[in-house]
């Protein structure tokens, strides 16, 4: 080993040992994250403890005997008077429970019911045990069932705070709250201790109209209890499903988030998925198909020790377990406030940009890049001005068609006018074809095409990139529709439901390959248009040589599509059943009143016959023809 080599180790190493110090978490951030670390510990620990409890606890109500010992024993004693029997029944009530929530030991008996605040869109009930949203209903909106539709059932999972009273684990969903309603919109709800001056309160709000909900938690004189710091708020939601075929309503739901400084990401759609935040967190939202539960915070959750997650069910009847445990930043105070903004609603595209929450509106997936900013800037204003009108939305799907397809005319009509000036040249071209039959002659039929071409003025690229332009509003359109909350349960035709796949017939044995158990007539009508839009452009494009499978795979194409498709919205075929229609009349007016192919064919003659001059693209691909065969002669 030289001498550079052993300088240049060095160097690597001490970069490395230098780069570990300079990133290394402060006492304090170490400090800070232990701490959090410890609390969701501590609160995983005390879960089945706390479980059992709360077991204990309703046994409690028809067997006191059995659930509290000790107390059977005082009332069975005779020698006791009723008043000191009942003093001491108490007393070892209240030891017991001073022992599992502390100073709280006042707010862990109460009444438990649900007093419900709503607004013109929303009903929520917020059960007074645990202060938290009970029943959570969308009022405009049903399941496909025509039941209710419900974002949050009864005890469907956790929602509240874990803290720390001393070595004590409290969490809010075991105590009872006294409620005071503030309007119909609003309910403030209390958490006593045994000092009226200090206190836990919970409080919501609605607007008037609109899916969001103002929560504010209160610490009040519990400064020296209560570090808000190691406060953990837990969310957990069972989504149930409210849509016609729930393999596809689940493929649509998972946690997104959103840091602070970055663009909004999301766990995985396909399968269970746990993460821990990195960074402050603006946002997280459990996504269902058409539907959304999330919290909002402006200045953000602190990501060190936050998690979300999001887990598959197979029961039939939900389609993702959703979690998050949130930390915050704020100091201990005699009146430390925890604010949060809660979304319960739609996933209706304006609906979430009204609410200027940062890139909230992209929990609906429209496409990437340019498919995303054709479905924002073209597609939805034209669907929404189609949707003042009160049409039916097949018909709106039928005018929005007609409306991309004229303003995609230009370029289709450049596209058959090229294909007709490729078609004029298919004497020539036969005859090349008859000067190089051989296969080793391939090269040189090759470059007489492209000399041919060249003389006449013709660009064989010229057909494809008025296709390439059309990519953007069709695979545009392929995720518009299915994200689309404006089609649910709307009919058309013999469709219940554009929203989902439509059938004919249900059929007793699934066929594979993603076909299913269902007959759907559009993906069928949508197919046949394919093969026939395929039959009429197969005719107008000139034969290409040496690709014998090509026609083959031209109509293989929509047999696959038929697969694909047959669980898709009934909507997204609709759309590409009505754009084969009008592509096809379309190409016969044009090729009828529009493309005159003697004319064009006088004109390429007329070219053939005039000297031009060779660009440099051309030159080039000569010259690296010319270099292919010198190559193959060696």
């Amino acid at each position: 080993m030289d001498r550079n080599t052993i300088i240049g180790l060095v160097l690597m190493a001490g970069i490395l040992i230098g780069f570990q110090l300079l990133t290394a978490p402060s006492a304090e951030e170490r400090a800070a994250y232990q701490r959090q670390q410890d609390s969701l510990a501590q609160v995983e620990m005390n879960a089945a403890e706390r479980r059992a409890q709360d077991e204990a606890a309703k046994a409690a109500r028809t067997n006191a005997e059995a659930a509290e010992p000790g107390i059977a024993t005082l009332k069975a004693d005779t020698t006791l008077t009723d008043s000191v029997r009942t003093a001491r029944i108490d007393s070892t009530r209240l030891a017991s429970t001073v022992g599992r929530f502390g100073i709280f030991s006042p707010a862990a008996t109460g009444t438990d019911e649900i007093l419900t605040i709503e607004n013109k869109d929303l009903q929520v009930g917020i059960r007074t045990k645990g202060a938290r949203p009970d029943v959570i209903r969308l009022k405009g909106y049903r399941t496909y069932g025509g039941q209710p539709l419900l974002l949050a059932e009864p005890d469907s999972g956790a929602f509240g705070y874990h803290f720390f009273l001393g070595n004590l684990d409290v969490y809010t969903g075991d105590l009872h709250f006294t409620a005071e309603k503030l309007g119909t919109t609003g309910l403030r709800l209390k958490a006593s201790t045994d000092d009226p001056s200090r206190y836990l309160a919970i409080t919501y709000q609605l607007d008037s109209i609109g899916w969001l909900m103002r929560m504010n938690t209160e610490v009040v004189g519990l400064q020296n209890e209560v570090d808000p710091r190691n406060m953990v708020f837990q969310w957990d939601v069972l989504g149930r499903s409210h849509e016609k075929h729930l393999p596809t309503e689940q493929r649509k739901c998972t946690v997104f988030y959103k840091y602070m400084t970055e663009d909004r990401s999301y766990l995985s759609e396909t399968g269970d998925e746990h993460l821990k935040l990195e960074g402050r967190t603006n946002w997280v939202a459990f996504k269902q198909d058409f539907f959304t539960l999330a919290l909002i915070r402006p200045d953000g959750f602190r990501g060190n020790g936050s998690e979300i997650g999001v887990a598959m069910r197979n029961d039939g009847l939900h389609t993702k377990a959703y979690s998050a445990k949130l930390f915050f930043d704020e100091a201990p105070a005699a009146h430390a406030s925890l604010p949060m903004t809660l979304y319960l609603g739609p996933n209706h595209f304006n609906t979430l940009r009204r609410t200027e929450i940062p890139q909230f509106d992209r929990i609906i997936d429209l496409g990437w890049g340019i498919f995303g900013w054709v479905n924002r800037f073209i597609v939805i204003p034209i669907f929404n001005f189609l949707g003042k009108f009160n049409l039916s939305y097949g018909i709106i799907i039928l005018v929005l068609t007609v409306a991309i397809k004229l303003l995609l005319l230009p370029i289709a009509y450049r596209n058959q006018k090229s294909s007709a000036r490729m078609r004029a040249l298919k004497p020539e071209l036969d005859a090349l074809g008859k000067k190089f039959p051989a296969t080793e002659d391939m090269m040189k039929k090759q470059q007489a095409q492209m000399e041919l071409y060249r003389k006449a003025g013709v660009s064989p690229m010229a057909g494809c990139v008025p296709m390439l332009l059309q990519l953007p509003i069709l695979y545009a359109m392929f995720q518009f529709f299915p994200a689309s909350i404006e089609l649910r349960q709307q009919p058309f035709l013999w469709a219940d439901d554009l929203s989902s796949y439509d059938s004919i017939a249900t059929l007793p044995f699934t066929i594979p390959l993603g076909y299913g158990d269902h007959v759907s007539l559009f993906t069928i009508l949508m197919c046949a248009s394919t093969v026939v839009y395929t039959m009429i452009t197969s005719k107008q494009m000139p034969q290409q040589q040496g690709m014998p499978n090509m026609k083959l795979m031209m109509y293989l194409f929509p047999v696959m599509m038929l697969f694909f498709m047959n669980s898709l919205p009934a909507g997204l075929s609709l759309y590409y059943l009505l754009a084969n229609i009008i592509s096809i009349l379309q190409m016969t007016v044009l090729g009828r009143f529009f493309i005159n192919e003697d004319k064009l064919r006088a004109e390429l003659v007329t070219n053939m016959s005039k000297p031009r001059k060779k660009s440099k693209w051309q030159q080039r691909i000569e010259e690296m023809q010319k270099q292919q065969q010198a190559a193959r002669k060696r």
